[in-house]
C-alpha cells in the first residue's frame, strides 16, 4: 500500500495559486479572481500526471499577516507545508521580489524538503526580462518561470514535477488516498508516511570513438562479454554504429560502436556516411570513450576526434588500449604524454587496458556510472555561492579600464554538462583567465572529474540562452 504524495502550493494573496491548483485539477472550482484573499479555504484534489504518476495537490490560503483571519491562515498554510511531501512556492513575476517573500521562502527552504520557486504572470519576453531574474536572488535549487493564465512555459514545471513524484507502482484502487472532497485546516494536516528516494535518470547513452583499429569494437565485446560486433584486424571493418544496452548497478547503458574515423581526404563512399552517424549520434550522447591505442599514442587525427568531444561537451573517460603489447613505457610516461597532448581535456580521466585480455576493462563500467552521476549534478545555489564568493575572496576579477567588475550571484542553470551562469555588473569585463580560475576553484570543492564545466557571464534580464 502507497500513501500519496502530497504536493502544496503556498504564497502570499493573489499570485495564482488556485489558477495553477485549478490547472492541476483541470477544473474551475477555486474562485480565481484578482481580489485579494478570495482563496480562504484549503482545497485538494487526487491529480495524475504522465499517466502513472499520482498525487494529492492542496491549495492553501494567502500568507499575509494583514488581519487576524489571515494570519490564521499563514499560520496554517505553514502547517500544511511541514506535513506536505513537496512544496511550490508561488510569487507574482509581474512585481519585484521583496523582503517578506525571501523570507517566507527561506523559512520554506529549511524544512529539507523538495521546493520550487515558481514565477508566476510571466506572460511575455518582456516580463521575463524585467522581472524573473531578479527572483534568481532567492538561492532556489529550482526556480521556474510560468504563466498558468497563459500556458506558457507549463512543459518545464511538469517536468519538475515528474521528477520528484514516483510512478504508480500499485493498482489505482490499492493507492491509500485522502477524501477527494475540500476540508477545514484541521482535516488536512495529517501524518504522512515517508516515501522511497525518488527515481532518478538511470540511462545512460555511451559513445566509444576512436580513430580506426585502436579495439573499439574488441572493447565493446569485453564490455558486454559477447561477440556482437566484427573484429578485424583490417581498418575500418565496422561501418553502422551498433547499439547495444546492459544494465549495471541500476543504470541501462547503452553503447554506441561508431565506425572508425579515417582521416578526411580518404573518406569516401560509405564511410563518409559512417562518420556523419558518429557526429549524429555523438549529439545525443552523455559519455564519450576515447580509445587510444597504447602501441601508437596520441596522433594528430586523435586530437581532431577528441575535439570532437569538447564539441558535444560530454563527459569522457580516455581509454588507453593495448597497454599488454605497448613498447616499454611507464604510466606515467604515458599519461603524461597524453595529457600534453590533449590539454583541452584535462579534467577527464585515463585507465589503461586490454580488451583483447580484459584487463581492467571492468573499471570502465564503474568509471562511466560515476562519471555520469557527475555530469548531472546540480550544486545547491547556496553551497555554489559559498565556493564563488571563496573565490572573490581571494582574487577579486580584474578591473575593466578602472572600473570595478562585480560578480553578484551566481546560480547553475542546467544539467548534462553543468552550466553556471554568473550575474554581474559588468558580463563583457570578466576575463577569460579568471572563468578559468573559478572553474578550477569549483573543481576543487565539487567532484567534477570526467565533466567538463561551462561558465558563463550574464547581466541582470539576459537569457542563459543568449550567447
Amino acid at each position: 500500500m502507497t500513501k500519496l504524495k502530497k504536493v502544496a502550493i503556498l504564497g502570499r494573496p493573489n499570485v495564482g495559486k488556485s489558477s495553477l491548483f485549478n490547472r492541476l485539477a483541470r477544473q474551475r472550482d477555486a474562485i480565481t479572481s484578482d481580489v485579494v484573499g478570495t482563496t480562504r479555504d484549503i482545497k485538494k484534489r487526487v491529480v495524475t500526471i504522465s499517466g502513472n504518476r499520482d498525487f494529492e495537490v492542496i491549495d492553501t490560503g494567502g500568507i499575509d499577516d494583514s488581519t487576524e483571519m489571515f494570519a490564521t491562515v499563514k499560520k496554517l498554510s505553514l502547517r500544511t507545508a511541514e506535513e506536505a511531501d513537496i512544496i511550490l512556492y508561488i510569487v507574482d513575476g509581474k512585481n519585484i521580489p521583496d523582503e517578506e517573500d525571501k523570507e517566507l521562502f527561506y523559512g520554506l527552504q529549511e524544512l529539507g524538503k523538495p521546493i520550487a520557486l515558481i514565477v508566476n504572470k510571466i506572460d511575455n519576453d518582456k516580463d521575463e526580462t524585467l522581472r524573473y531574474w531578479d527572483f534568481l536572488e532567492f538561492g532556489a535549487d529550482m526556480t521556474l518561470p510560468i504563466s498558468v493564465s497563459h500556458n506558457r512555459y507549463m512543459n518545464a514545471f511538469y517536468k519538475w514535477l515528474e521528477e520528484n513524484i514516483p510512478p504508480r507502482v500499485e493498482e489505482a484502487e490499492d493507492l491509500i488516498v485522502e477524501d477527494d472532497e475540500d476540508t477545514s485546516f484541521e482535516d488536512i494536516i495529517k501524518s504522512i508516511h515517508a516515501q522511497d528516494d525518488l527515481e532518478d535518470d538511470k540511462d545512460i547513452k555511451v559513445a566509444i570513438i576512436g580513430r580506426v583499429n585502436t579495439g573499439k569494437s574488441s572493447l565493446l565485446n569485453a564490455l558486454l562479454q559477447e561477440e556482437r560486433a566484427v573484429v578485424s584486424p583490417v581498418a575500418g571493418t565496422t561501418i553502422d554504429p551498433i547499439d547495444e544496452s546492459m544494465e549495471y548497478k541500476e543504470h541501462k547503458i547503452t553503447f554506441v560502436d561508431t565506425a572508425g574515423i579515417r582521416r578526411r581526404g580518404k573518406i569516401v563512399g560509405i564511410e563518409k556516411y559512417a562518420l556523419n552517424r558518429t557526429e549524429e549520434m555523438l549529439k545525443e550522447a552523455d559519455i564519450a570513450l576515447l580509445v587510444i591505442d597504447a602501441t601508437v599514442g596520441v596522433l594528430e587525427l586523435d586530437e581532431r576526434i577528441a575535439n570532437l568531444i569538447e564539441k558535444y561537451r560530454l563527459g569522457c573517460l580516455i581509454v588507453l588500449n593495448k597497454w599488454d603489447i605497448r613498447d616499454d613505457i611507464t604510466y606515467e610516461k604515458a599519461v603524461d604524454d597524453i595529457r600534453d597532448e590533449l590539454k583541452f581535456l584535462h579534467y577527464a580521466p585515463l585507465i589503461t587496458i586490454s580488451a583483447k585480455t580484459g584487463q581492467r576493462v571492468h573499471k570502465i563500467l564503474d568509471e562511466i556510472v560515476s562519471i555520469y552521476e557527475r555530469y548531472k549534478q546540480r550544486i545547491p545555489t547556496s553551497k555554489l555561492n559559498e565556493v564563488i564568493k571563496f573565490a572573490i575572496g581571494k582574487h577579486h576579477p580584474p578591473s575593466l579600464n578602472g572600473a570595478v567588475v562585480k560578480i553578484k550571484f551566481a546560480t547553475q542553470y542546467e544539467i548534462k554538462p553543468p552550466k553556471i551562469a554568473l550575474i554581474m555588473n559588468r558580463p563583457d569585463g570578466l576575463h577569460f583567465s579568471y572563468k578559468r580560475y573559478l572553474a578550477n576553484t569549483l573543481r576543487s570543492k565539487f567532484d567534477f572529474e570526467g565533466v567538463p564545466l561551462d561558465i558563463s557571464a550574464r547581466s541582470r534580464g539576459q537569457r542563459f540562452d543568449d550567447d
